[in-house]
């Protein structure tokens, strides 16, 4: 049995990221910091052979993929499963206006639940549950129809930390303990079903600290 080696990357800095308002599912393209940091990336990973570069569908990691897939010669391969969780009526909100307009969802989010999801918006919010069960079974289902190969994936933090609590095996309610970079390179292996973390939140090919747009507390 062949493993998987997988480059599973966040995309480059958005307006909103800046500002701190929580994206998921809408639709944000880079801002100039992202596009520069983009560049970066795909210069960085030139010298590496990538058999395939898949990308979340929203333009954000698109966008980012794109740089890398020009410089490797292939195609971006777009996929919806590797889109950023769905927060409901909390997108497009200010992290600091989400205590005062709304309350009690905003404690039930913090307090951990994987079960808690989100009031509807424009869109269903989903569960930390249902997201990572999402973004698991669409990793292993690509990286196993590339066994032996090295593959990138470029998607969103929330699918980045799904790929650190299965590799590292813990519990979905544990608060987040690692950052979480725009632009980062997290490289990971797949062997089986067993999702191994090999390298995690590279940005030397930054030159300046890429934003984490979440606290480091969830």
């Amino acid at each position: 049995m062949e493993s998987t080696e997988i480059l599973l990357i966040r995309h480059g800095e958005t307006p909103w990221n800046a500002l701190r308002r929580l994206q998921g599912h809408t639709d944000i393209p880079l801002n100039a910091e992202g596009r520069r940091q983009a560049k970066a990336l795909a210069y960085a990973l030139s010298n590496e052979k990538l058999d395939a570069v898949y990308a979340s569908d929203l333009q954000r990691a698109i966008q980012t993929a794109g740089e890398i897939a020009r410089l490797q010669g292939v195609s971006t391969r777009l996929e919806a499963g590797f889109r950023e969780r769905c927060f409901g009526a909390f997108e497009g909100q200010l992290y600091s206006d989400l205590p005062h307009l709304h309350p009690e969802a905003y404690i039930s989010w913090k307090s951990g639940d994987p079960d808690f999801v989100f009031p509807p918006g424009e869109r269903q919010g989903e569960s930390v549950r249902q997201f990572h069960a999402r973004v698991i079974s669409n990793l292993r289902f690509y990286a196993k129809r590339h066994a032996g190969q090295k593959i990138a994936v470029v998607a969103h933090g929330g699918v980045l930390e799904c790929a650190y609590r299965e590799a590292k095996q813990l519990p979905l309610s544990a608060p987040r303990e690692v950052t979480i970079y725009n632009a980062s390179i997290n490289r990971f292996t797949l062997h089986g079903d067993v999702l191994q973390l090999m390298q995690w939140g590279d940005i030397a090919h930054l030159d300046a600290d890429a934003m984490d747009e979440l606290a480091p507390d969830r």
